[in-house]
């Protein structure tokens, strides 16, 4: 992937525009060739730039009904401050005192 200087687009080794998500083919120079779905790429890198998933048979097939944003999940988490440990009541400690 190269960057174009002038435009601020990132490009593909073919020169086509480069853009987190798409499905790509790593030919190294050495090494199998990796077929992966780009992700973390940023405009201004020529090198190592970005990261790629892997594509297997295997991969799970998510029911999207059950999937959340991730940007979402954690907008969520930091809006609701998780507990800190000492304010969780002990659950092993008795309720009411034990008559003798």
């Amino acid at each position: 992937m190269f960057y174009n200087k002038k435009r601020g687009l990132m490009h593909y080794k073919n020169g086509r525009k480069a853009k987190n998500g798409d499905k790509v083919v790593l030919l190294p120079a050495y090494g199998a060739p990796m077929i992966g779905i780009l992700y973390d790429a940023t405009v201004g890198n020529d090198t190592c730039n970005g990261h790629l998933a892997p594509i297997a048979q295997s991969d799970p097939c998510p029911n999207l009904k059950e999937c959340l944003h991730l940007d979402d999940v954690l907008q969520a988490l930091t809006a609701n401050e998780v507990p800190d440990s000492s304010a969780v009541p002990d659950k092993t400690a008795p309720d009411t005192p034990i008559a003798s």
